[in-house]
């Protein structure tokens, strides 16, 4: 039996063979696909093999594909099998000029071979098997034509939100899984765009990375443990097959070093396309920094900012500069205090609420370059991975972990919204926002955690204008009477 449609798409065809590639993107545009990922290390390309769950009637079944055969932008054939049947998958790339625009051809043939099934069977199941890859290649076309809106929150969502439990309920695995249904394929080619992404050796940093490579982006991945940072690379490399991935070595709670790397990057004049601020950590006490900064608000706030700052003439080289600002559920449940920030208390000391506090200055400072920068064109957004199962969770939240490691999300679900910010053409398109499921969400969900403009203002001087701590402390101190600890 042997189904065949052709579309045509206003892209590359350099940008089309890529994006299909990677046949496990076919769950974001086949409506039959449950779910589909890739197998082993092998790169992409002849021997890359995928895990495809269809849908059927009545239950599932999943396929094993594996590439066979890869023409450089003309031509991919993978085979794929299962207990009832094996299918030859055959997609085939013409291109040509029309009217001035570059147009895509795609045939999309596929021949299935049915083991020990009555031909009157197969001839009653033949018009809806068509139905079913007319569909297909229906939102093959979709996701490459690529005109998809900004989403937008659901009534849902904001009824969800307004009664604060079920909208902390999306942070588990159970928001993502509900969400999922509703994302648009994300077929945008960022191939030699650099990205910057602090935080890559672990949790959701590490599961962006692994990603943004295999979509051919050029990695500039900082972390702290050379050692590490050089096992990820290599094994990023040989995953994805993407040689583009290189190490930056720097310490992000210590000022200097950020300062460094911004020296390192601004001398070699090239864009930064897409900066990813993900690097954290929940620290269990109170401690200094060499620099005399609270590790958690150097750390959480301060250095990425320096770094979206000091980066700005470097995003600004830039075609579609984008800012993606990794934040936290926790900073729902804190009210901006400069005090408590700059100098926590040592006794009764609470690193979630000092983590909080940083996170929700960091995207009090979001909001506000988005807006001093829409001008330039850079992007900035902040993101909430809802929460995920990662060593940095199993470790400085260990209650925590044992009371939801039920519901918690995995890295890639968490990572989900930072790769879409990256990615999507759509969101380009929208800046200042914060994004969970890759939908804008109101930053305050509990009632009397919206800090004063006065306080925010203090919050954004302090943040352009004190470089020491005593800086800071003597701008909150000048401050004490009026709004620093609302």
């Amino acid at each position: 039996m042997e189904l065949f449609e052709t579309i045509e798409v206003p892209r590359p065809a350099a940008e089309c063979f890529r994006y299909l590639l990677d046949f496990s993107r076919c769950e974001e545009w086949d409506p039959g696909v449950l779910s589909a990922a890739r197998k082993g290390v092998a790169p992409l390309g002849v021997g890359a093999a995928f895990t495809v769950e269809c849908a059927l009637p009545i239950g599932s079944i999943t396929l094993d594909y594996k590439t066979v055969q890869a023409r450089e932008n003309t031509l991919i054939k993978l085979i794929g099998t299962c207990r009832y049947f094996t299918v030859e998958d055959t997609i085939e790339f013409s291109e040509e000029s029309k009217a001035g625009a570059l147009m895509t051809r795609i045939s999309y043939r596929a021949v299935f071979n049915f083991k020990q099934i009555p031909n009157v069977l197969l001839r009653a199941a033949a018009p809806g098997l068509r139905k079913v890859g007319k569909q297909a290649v229906d939102g093959l076309n979709a996701a490459l034509c690529d005109d998809f809106p900004v989403p937008e929150q659901t009534a849902l969502s904001e009824l969800g939100d307004k009664l604060v439990l079920p909208g902390m309920a999306y942070f588990s695995r159970l928001g993502y899984t509900r969400a999922r249904p509703h994302f648009n394929p994300m077929s945008a080619d960022i191939s030699g765009k650099r990205v910057l992404l602090t935080g890559a050796s672990s949790g959701i940093g590490l599961a962006a990375a692994h990603d943004l490579a295999r979509r051919g982006a050029e990695l500039l991945l900082v972390v702290r443990d050379r050692a590490k940072g050089e096992k990820v690379v290599t094994d990023i490399k040989q995953r994805s097959g993407n040689s583009s991935v290189s190490l930056l070595i720097a310490d992000m709670s210590l000022l200097d070093d950020v300062d460094s790397l911004v020296k390192t990057l601004r001398s070699r004049r090239k864009p930064i396309d897409i900066l990813i601020n993900n690097a954290g950590a929940l620290f269990d006490e109170q401690r200094d920094t060499e620099e005399g900064f609270d590790e958690s608000m150097a750390l959480l706030l301060l250095a990425p900012y320096r770094l979206m700052t000091g980066l700005k003439p470097v995003l600004e080289r830039a075609d579609d500069p984008r800012v993606i600002n990794v934040v936290s559920g926790g900073m729902y449940t804190q009210r901006l205090n400069l005090r408590a920030l700059v100098t926590p208390p040592v006794d009764n000391y609470s690193g979630s609420a000092v983590y909080a506090q940083a996170k929700r200055a960091l995207m009090i400072a979001t909001e506000a370059l988005a807006h001093d920068w829409e001008n330039e064109g850079i992007v900035v957004n902040a993101m909430h991975p809802g929460w995920a199962d990662t060593a940095g969770v199993r470790s400085a939240l260990p209650e925590f972990y044992k009371l939801t490691k039920g519901i918690l999300r995995t890295p890639q679900q968490g990572a989900d919204t930072i790769i879409w910010l990256a990615v999507a053409s759509e969101a380009a398109s929208v800046s200042g926002e914060l994004f969970l499921d890759r939908t804008p969400r109101d930053p305050y969900l509990i009632p009397g955690t919206c800090e004063s403009e006065s306080l925010r203002a203090l919050l954004l001087d302090c943040l352009q204008n004190c470089k020491t701590r005593s800086e800071w402390e003597l701008a909150v101190e000048r401050n004490n009477t009026a709004f620093v600890a609302e």
